[in-house]
């Protein structure tokens, strides 16, 4: 798995699956300010990055979590990678809706996962870990083990990180916003007096949003 933060960093600003524009802020649907957008799901209309992208969580999955005997989605970014991955595992496959539904038979968890099952979690962005977490707790509520989860990218924010070590939930991830600020100099996408600027919303978005 060497270099692979890297590669992945440097394929999400090819493609503009990331863009960064200190200047500009973007809004996020918090209402958070931002200096990042991040759109894994242009992932998918590349098909060699996409294929990448699926084997690296599957190394990961393979090296980390053996005994996995299904892979679930976060609905609705994670969706398209969990099949994809267990498609290649050869393994069943859920996903998990952010709520349960307020029809029917008013599912949260989509597709048959027995209880006791062990399951990895796939996710396409790691941002406050708030909906990820949440997902491993339907799954928890259903009776399943949650081995880990996996994802493309994440911000790194501190909040993120206690918040998934106080639920004791590993998480993997192929790039994250360190190494994408890193790729990004060396890139010339942005320049060296953005990153201070950049580093600083990391560590306090709200902060950095109530400042501008």
């Amino acid at each position: 798995m060497n270099n692979v933060d890297k590669i992945i960093a440097k394929d999400l600003l090819k493609i503009g699956a990331v863009k960064l524009s200190p200047e500009k802020p973007f809004t996020w649907a918090s209402g958070i300010k931002s200096p990042i957008y991040c759109d894994n799901r242009t992932i998918l209309s590349y098909p060699k990055i996409r294929t990448s992208v699926c084997d690296y969580m599957i190394d990961i999955i393979k090296e980390n979590f053996k005994d996995v005997e299904y892979i679930a989605g976060v609905a609705t970014g994670a969706i398209a990678w969990g099949v994809l991955v267990a498609e290649k595992l050869g393994i069943p496959f859920v996903y998990i809706r952010p709520k349960p539904k307020d029809h029917g038979m008013g599912n949260q968890i989509e597709g048959e996962i027995k209880e006791g099952a062990k399951a990895v979690v796939i996710e396409d962005l790691i941002s406050t870990g708030k909906s990820s977490l949440s997902a491993v707790a339907a799954l928890n509520k259903a009776g399943v083990i949650t081995l880990g989860m996996v994802a493309i990218f994440s911000y790194n924010f501190i909040k993120a990180r206690r918040a998934f070590e106080y639920a004791n939930i590993l998480l993997y991830t192929l790039s994250n916003y360190d190494t994408l600020i890193d790729e990004a100099v060396a890139c010339d996408y942005i320049k060296e007096k953005d990153i201070d600027v950049l580093k600083q919303w990391r560590i306090t978005p709200e902060t950095w949003r109530k400042e501008k």
